[in-house]
């Protein structure tokens, strides 16, 4: 019977139901997209660096894990040849590491090519070739197709004009890359690098080899390519906590407002029809459970249709912006979905209190 009526209800008043599932689905959609923009961003840029092909990271010790978000401070003529002569060590390649705001964060680094070649196994060209002189510059595959570049165009990095002389695959270290000395240049740390790469001979030594850097260079960070990506989401849990919280905050925020309003205005509308129930025997418990059970059903709706929607949107997002990373887990799929369903319950609850507390006879004689 409570189904009949429940959907019944939805049916009799198709703009209140459109209204109240359009806020769920805006919830659900707020959360998972800016969610997943975050988490997106992270991981993209934490796959990357983990994607170069050195197997240790060295930096100084008061930087942050955060790539492109420290100066150079680290003379790379002073470093380079010594952290080379480490036992185990076959390549050191210097990074200045750089980022850049316009439509999001582009990772731009200065990198030394030899070097770089050596430690990673070099950059997969598409077109072009890799740049030859300091006012060069070279691009992975989806900031170009963003940014709609070819090989020959013009390029503004942080002021400073560069020629895109290659386009190369996308998923290793930066969106941009040029010259380790146009980038001390551009910076004003001549001869300094942010971190230097590090590939050695034999995967199983890393430990070990991590251990004599660690000897030879205290006060430096040394760790390897995993724990690096670890210590990156660790030493931002505590912006992204906030974040979150402010995220799924607002999107609660948003859905018990409307569901509120709406299911308010239901029983303000129904209560002739509560007032019938009441008079056949039902009682407050019952009346409350059904406007819950109604407000529960349309949350339950709205949030597959914002799941969906989501999902959508982020393939539409990917299409249109090429760089942009988005991530959408199960769990927070799942988590969305629970707040709906909360943000239902807390928006319902005195509207159900109102309805059960009418009056039968008042109820039946309301116009």
């Amino acid at each position: 019977m409570n189904t009949q009526i429940i959907l019944a209800g939805l049916r009799a008043r198709p703009v209140r139901t459109a209204v109240g599932l359009l806020a769920v689905t805006l919830e659900v959609v707020l959360i998972l997209l800016l969610v997943g923009l975050t988490n997106g961003a992270i991981a993209d840029s934490a796959s990357r660096v983990a994607s170069v092909g050195g197997e240790i990271l060295f930096k100084d010790g008061d930087s942050s894990y955060a790539i492109g978000l420290n100066s150079a401070v680290l003379p790379v003529e002073l470093f380079a040849p010594r952290i080379a002569k480490i036992e185990g060590i076959t390549a050191v390649a210097p990074v200045l590491a750089q980022t850049e705001a316009g439509g999001g964060f582009t990772m731009i680094w200065g990198i030394d090519l030899p070097s770089f070649n050596a430690m990673s196994g070099g950059l997969t060209l598409i077109s072009g070739r890799l740049f030859e002189n300091n006012d060069e510059v070279v691009v992975d595959d989806r900031f170009a197709a963003d940014k709609k570049l070819k090989v020959g165009d013009a390029l503004n990095v942080k002021n400073r004009s560069f020629r895109v002389s290659g386009i190369v695959e996308n998923g290793k270290g930066a969106r941009i890359f040029i010259p380790i000395e146009a980038a001390q240049e551009m910076t004003g740390s001549l001869g300094k690098a942010t971190l230097f790469y590090i590939k050695v001979r034999d995967k199983s030594q890393t430990k070990q080899v991590i251990d004599r850097l660690k000897a030879a260079f205290p006060g430096r960070d040394v760790v390897d390519h995993e724990e690096w990506v670890s210590l990156m989401f660790s030493s931002n849990e505590a912006l992204l906590g906030i974040v979150f919280r402010v995220i799924v905050f607002i999107g609660v925020a948003i859905g018990v407002l409307v569901i509120f309003l709406s299911m308010y205005t239901t029983v303000t509308e129904r209560t002739r029809e509560i007032g019938i129930l009441r008079a056949m025997g039902a009682t407050k418990g019952y009346i409350v459970v059904l406007v819950l059970q109604e407000s529960l059903v349309l949350c339950l709706i709205g949030a597959a249709v914002g799941v969906g929607a989501s999902f959508l949107l982020m393939s539409v997002l990917k299409a249109m912006f090429p760089t942009l990373s988005i991530l959408i887990s199960s769990d927070w799929v799942l988590r969305a979905f629970v707040l709906a369903l909360l943000s239902g319950i807390i928006g319902t609850l005195y509207p159900a209190i109102k309805a059960a507390s009418q009056d039968p006879i008042e109820a039946l004689a309301y116009e």
